[in-house]
């Protein structure tokens, strides 16, 4: 969402992957108090979130002397406040950091990890034996895992940071506090959540006061978010995992705040979880090493599990690396995108959740194994959907026959930023509360949203006979699809890029990557082409300006299905010039239009 920004349209008749000069449209901030663009170019450090005050924020703290890190921190509790549909401390992400000075690539797995007593069948209905529907699963104390995002800022800040948790969450506080413009999306989205928010007297008093979504250009404010940053600015995160909030995460969870009476009826029971205090107090973020990959000679740095994006894109662009994609016809290397998308899934879906080893995912990511699958694909025919997955024993060699398989996807709403400093270190981070609107519940008295992050658990055996990866577990992190991405050349930063959107992140980062590596966008137009998402389904789910280009024709009469959609994604990133200029991108329409912004011009 975009705080009251004018943008410049982006028109659905662009022709495909072409230069596209309205994704350098500006973004006015409505009090013409700043100017804000989906792209900026200079020096000194560079920001891209999905909104404008965040941007400004990290802005602040860049120009002020402070790092990546610093700036990353501070422009995420800032989307706490102006993006709380979407992230949020009561939820949880993945933070990928290069060291400049160390030449190295780290990350941080803050993803919400579930109860102790959660049990394998936590979703299905003992009653009929079937996983619940999705909204009574959502809207429940049951899809609450335990957050890991405040520990994932001070893990940041403690390693690589120079300012402290307390002086990252004042700009926050201050913009929770003073209000901001409320625009078409943030109202909308309270809209198209009315019934859900509605089941619960915290939720209506701060989003729907008075039954109705606060309206378009009034100002928003959320003081009980501000002082619950100040507190733990004060006291620390044991206020939020062993103290009084934590307390009253507890007894959210436990004891859901229903309404009386509420507005708007709701189908389904909304039942409690089980979350305990000793499951805010024992969590703990994890630092896992990152995925690598090779493609054309750059190297490809990823999140791992529970993230599958990191697997997911590294085996697609393995598998894409075996054509030479910039001497295709667009359709041929489209084509060859969708096929290893879903080939990719396929593999996603069968072996990767939050205990795969280690060595499975070095063989999902080998090139043996990406040989093995390329050779799957027809350049004449798209291959049926849902493909079966492959063997990624070591023992390679043979083309195997595409077998059949299971689809799957997740919810589509989170947010990611980007940010690099003066001296070279890079942030790409990408952080959620899963459902736009988390589960619906806020906390009382606290202002923020719990996410709905163990609904990303399959809820039943999707791989029977063989073991789901993804079915929950005691203390176990669900599967997510969020893909921070950063690539390296000859050692440098020469991209990093993300996005929100479920399962079409892991689409989204791919197709960006081939755009800018292999067909010759600028990452401006990388960004704003026209979307399609295989995720090994029947039907390739694409936007408008996609599903009406000639190329889209053309993939049809391959054999590739298509379900239109409004729009796929919200990304950021920036591009790192020999002369050390930061390209830095945003969307400039998607969700409203992102914000990027250099230090020096």
């Amino acid at each position: 969402m975009r705080r009251a920004t004018i943008l410049t349209a982006l028109t659905l008749s662009i022709p495909l992957f072409t230069p596209l000069t309205s994704a350098r449209a500006e973004t006015v901030r409505a009090d013409h108090q700043a100017v804000r663009s989906a792209v900026a170019e200079g020096y000194g450090g560079a920001i891209s979130t999905v909104d404008p005050t965040a941007t400004d924020v990290g802005l602040e703290v860049l120009r002020r002397g402070g790092n990546a890190v610093d700036a990353a921190v501070a422009a995420a509790a800032t989307l706490g406040v102006t993006e709380p549909f979407s992230a949020g401390i009561g939820g949880g992400g993945f933070f990928v950091y290069y060291d400049a000075r160390k030449h190295a690539v780290y990350t941080i797995d803050g993803r919400e990890a579930a109860p102790m007593s959660m049990r394998e069948d936590a979703f299905v209905d003992p009653a009929t034996g079937k996983g619940y529907a999705f909204d009574e699963a959502r809207v429940s104390g049951v899809s609450v895992g335990v957050p890991g995002t405040l520990l994932t800022w001070q893990e940041a800040l403690r390693r690589w940071g120079t300012r402290s948790l307390g002086a990252s969450l004042s700009p926050a506080a201050r913009v929770a506090d003073r209000g901001f413009p409320v625009d078409a999306t943030f109202a909308g989205q309270i809209s198209e959540n009315a019934a859900p928010f509605g089941q619960f007297d915290s939720t209506s008093k701060l989003y729907l006061p008075k039954g109705e979504p606060p309206a378009v250009g009034s100002t928003f404010r959320n003081p009980d978010l501000a002082d619950t940053y100040r507190l733990i600015a004060r006291r620390g995160v044991e206020e939020f995992y062993r103290g009084g909030v934590a307390r009253d995460i507890v007894s959210t969870v436990q004891h859901p705040p229903v309404a009386a009476d509420p507005a708007v009826p709701w189908a389904h029971p909304i039942r409690p979880g089980t979350m305990s205090m000793s499951d805010l107090a024992d969590y703990r973020v994890r630092t896992p090493a990152p995925t690598h990959s090779r493609y054309r000679g750059l190297d490809v740095y990823g999140m791992a599990t529970p993230s599958s994006g990191g697997t997911t894109v590294g085996e697609a662009l393995n598998i894409l690396e075996r054509s030479d994609l910039s001497r295709l016809p667009r359709v041929e290397a489209l084509h060859r995108y969708l096929e290893a998308s879903a080939l990719a899934f396929a593999d996603r879906n069968r072996y990767l959740g939050d205990y795969t080893s280690r060595a499975t995912l070095e063989q999902l990511l080998s090139d043996g194994f990406a040989g093995e699958r390329a050779c799957l694909i027809d350049p004449a025919h798209a291959l049926p959907k849902p493909v079966g997955p492959g063997v990624p024993d070591g023992s390679y060699g043979r083309c195997a026959k595409a077998a059949a398989g299971e689809a799957n996807t997740q919810g589509t709403h989170t947010t990611n930023l980007t940010v690099a400093d003066r001296w070279g270190n890079v942030v790409e981070y990408t952080l959620t509360i899963e459902q736009t609107g988390g589960n619906a519940m806020v906390v009382p008295g606290r202002g923020f949203l719990l996410n709905n992050e163990l609904t990303d658990f399959n809820f039943t055996n999707t791989q029977a006979p063989a073991a789901d990866p993804n079915l929950p577990g005691p203390g176990k992190r669900p599967r997510s699809s969020m893909s921070p991405t950063i690539v390296l050349a000859d050692g440098k930063p020469y991209l990093a890029v993300g996005s929100p959107g479920g399962s079409t992140i892991i689409t989204t980062v791919l197709q960006i990557l081939l755009g800018r590596l292999d067909l010759g966008l600028t990452l401006p137009d990388a960004i704003a082409a026209p979307r399609a998402s295989q995720r090994n389904t029947a039907s390739v789910q694409a936007e408008p300006a996609f599903l009406s280009s000639p190329e889209a024709t053309a993939l049809q009469e391959l054999g590739h299905a298509f379900t239109g959609t409004p729009e796929i994604g919200a990304a950021t990133g920036i591009e790192f010039r020999r002369d050390g200029r930061m390209l830095a991108a945003a969307e400039p329409t998607r969700r409203g239009g992102g914000s990027a912004a250099v230090v020096r011009r």
